[in-house]
């Protein structure tokens, strides 16, 4: 899994490619704490996302409470997507196409 980060005052941008597993769901984990208390929006761009297990799913539900809601999930692949909603977790967080 690789990730690209990009940082616009208070906006993050994490893109995130590869296989989020229980290997790589930690590399997520850094990624979140390095972002500092001066973001107050994040956005994860799924795009390149091929797939997610339970530990992906945890990093990102940490993601979507560290930003006190203020998460995005973009450009979610239908596996994915599949995923997230099966688990319930899609109804609580901001998804865009």
């Amino acid at each position: 899994m690789t990730i690209e980060k990009t940082v616009n005052g208070n906006e993050a941008t994490l893109k995130i490619d590869g296989w989020m597993d229980t290997q790589a769901a930690p590399m997520l984990e850094q990624a979140l704490t390095e972002l500092g208390a001066e973001v107050k929006h994040l956005s994860l761009d799924l795009s390149g996302l091929e797939y997610i297990s339970s530990a992906g799913i945890r990093q990102i539900v940490a993601a979507h409470k560290q930003m006190g809601g203020e998460l995005t999930l973009r450009n979610v692949s239908v596996e994915v997507q599949d995923v997230l909603t099966m688990t319930g977790i899609a109804k609580k967080l901001h998804i865009e196409p």
